[in-house]
This record gives structure tokens, sequence and C-alpha cells, in this order.
């Protein structure tokens, strides 16, 4: 990630607050906005929700997520990863792929945020609880919530209001999938995150406390509570063993959005807001970032028109490989899914190495 370099020379066009407003405090419009302190941009961001934020998410960092984190100071607690498995949901067949360069991490999704605004405030880094919504561009800066920048950038998540603000939106169609998430007080009894497939779902387990597991259901089914879905998985439950729940279920979706264009204007768009495929490769960290860095790089060269094919870059292997593993996932071929992993391990071994790798 290039988090270094002078301060960029911008023509004095218009008098702005900051170089760069970022919407969205999550962990990618925190990252980003480090980035381009770093990067010698001033930076501001907007966040109307209060801290530290939570979302739906497995919270399973891939090895190549940890390594993006380093460079901005960011080290969270969690639960060590040791690689990924796939499960039946009775427990009779299983495949399992370990990370191959370093393990991965499982850390809350409070931890995570609360590490970058720390890591932010040491930077200099400001924020303004408020929504950015009414953009106004004008010529050599953008104008929302009361603040001119020479650029925005639009983390503000996977229904992101300024990519509909800014027509980018575009319908999906077809048939949607959501997410569930939900964490019981109990011991790990593995450091892979399994997965467990059932015929109606999958259900993502990891570590993320030495005393704690979350839990991630994603399925194209709605109007279930975890309980419910966790009557689906035989070997999972018995492995709860009657653990507690002990925090409320938190819920996402649909998951797949996409947007018309990545740039509009002084508007960038990073993240889920960007578009997005769905959550179950768990690369949402380190491509968010990877988008991040590419969007900064365009900004700093004065080049908004760069970032599309840039954003393209940088997140086709997870676009390719999410699209392959949700084909897989269809109906008339889940079922054939942990079998074929089991029985060709070398394949899921290279795709469990694509989507963790640095």
């Amino acid at each position: 990630m290039s988090v270094g370099g002078a301060r960029p020379r911008f023509q004095a066009d218009a008098d702005v607050d900051v170089d760069v407003l970022v919407a969205g405090g999550g962990p990618v419009g925190l990252g980003a906005a480090i980035l381009a302190t770093k990067s010698g941009l001033s930076v501001h961001v907007l966040e109307p929700r209060s801290a530290p934020l939570d979302k739906a998410c497995g919270e399973g960092l891939m090895p190549g997520a940890l390594h993006a984190l380093a460079p901005l100071g960011v080290d969270p607690s969690g639960h060590r990863l040791a690689g990924i498995a796939y499960i039946e949901a009775d427990g009779r067949r299983a495949a399992l792929a370990p990370f191959r360069d370093g393990p991965g991490r499982g850390v809350r999704r409070t931890t995570l945020t609360k590490a970058l605004a720390d890591a932010a405030s040491s930077v200099g880094i400001q924020s303004t609880p408020t929504s950015a919504k009414g953009i106004r561009q004008r010529t050599g800066y953008v104008e929302v919530a009361g603040l001119r920048a020479r650029w925005l950038l639009a983390a503000d998540g996977l229904h992101s209001p300024l990519r509909r603000e800014l027509g980018l939106d575009i319908p999906t169609g077809g048939r949607s999938r959501y997410g569930l998430r939900q964490h019981f007080a109990c011991e790990p009894w593995s450091d892979y995150v399994e997965v467990h497939w059932a015929d109606q779902a999958e259900a993502y387990v990891t570590p993320v406390a030495p005393d704690l597991v979350g839990i991630a259901i994603l399925t194209a089914a709605r109007g279930r509570h975890m309980g419910e879905w966790l009557e689906q998985f035989p070997r999972l439950r018995e492995r709860l063993g009657g653990a507690d729940a002990v925090t409320s279920e938190l819920g996402a979706g649909p998951l797949r959005q996409r947007s018309r264009h990545r740039v509009a204007g002084r508007v960038l768009l990073v993240g889920d807001a960007a578009g997005y495929v769905d959550a179950l490769t768990g690369e949402g960290i380190s491509v968010g970032l990877a988008q991040a860095d590419a969007a900064i790089r365009s900004i700093r060269e004065g080049r908004p028109d760069r970032y599309e094919a840039r954003w393209r870059a940088a997140t086709r292997g997870y676009r390719l490989l999410t699209q392959a593993v949700l084909l897989g996932a269809r109906t008339k071929t889940r079922r054939a899914l942990v079998p074929t992993a089991a029985a060709l391990p070398w394949v899921f071994q290279a795709a469990v190495d694509a989507l963790a790798s640095p």
C-alpha cells in the first residue's frame, strides 16, 4: 500500500476545508482516512452512528487483511485462525485448508472499528457525527454537510445513500441473499473458520475470543431467527452444547449490490458502497482497503478517472472467486460442494490461498 510520500500539490482553484472528506466511519472509511493522511492529504470523516460500530459479518480477518492493516498501525486483538474448513451440516465429511501465509484472526467488528478509530485519532483525523447527503459539486471542490473538500470518498456501506443520490445504483435482480450474526459464550473448539453447509444456508463459525464464538448465517431465505437456523446444522448445534447467546441478532442484506461507475465527478466510491457480490469468501476488509489505496493514489495524481480501472484490478480476484463459489452453492449443486472439496484438496487449498494471500 502507498502510505508515504510528500504532500501533493494542487491548483488553488477553490477554498476548501480539507483535501478529502470520507463519508463513513466503518473499517474501510477509517482505513481510507488513515491512508490519505499518511499520503500527505488533510482528511475529515463524516459518520452519523455512535461508536463502536457493529455489523452483521463473519468477523474473520484473513492473513491478507492483517497484512493490509499493519501499515495503518492497526493490530486488533482477537483469536488466532489457522485456516478454513468446509463441513457438511451433519458433520460426516469435511475439507480443511490451512493458511500458508501466516495465521488470520477472529476479531469482533466492534474491536476492529475501535482499533481503527484509535489509529485515526493518533494521526490527527477528526470526525463530525453527521451523514453525508445533499452533495453539491463545483469546479475544484465538492460540498457536503457544510464542508468543502477537493474530493469525497463514499465509504457509506452496502446500501450506500451516496451511491443512490448520485444515480449510480443498479437493480440487481435475481435471488437475493441475506446475513444474520450472533455470538455465543463458549470456548472455541477449533482455530479454523468453519463453514457448515446445509440445504438452504451456510453457517460461518469464527472464534473471536477464548470464551466467545461468532456464528453468521448466509441464506436466500428470510424470516428465521438464529435458533431456528441452528436446527438445520446438527453438528454445529452439538458443538455449541447449549451455550448462551450473549449478543443480539444482527442482520444484513440483500448482499448483492451493483454500481454503474465508481467515480462521479469528485466523488469516488470505496468498499461495499462501490459494489458487492457476497460475503461467502470473507474478503471484505482486505478488498476494501485495496480499493481505498487505489482511490487515494488516483486522488494524489489528480486523476480520478484512473480509479475505475484500478478498482477493477483490485477487486477482480474477489469477484471471480466469489461468483464461482456462489455457482457451486446453488440449490442443485451445493450438496456436492463439500464432497468435491474433500476429494480435490489441492483445488480447495488453491482457492483458500487465493482469498487469504496478502
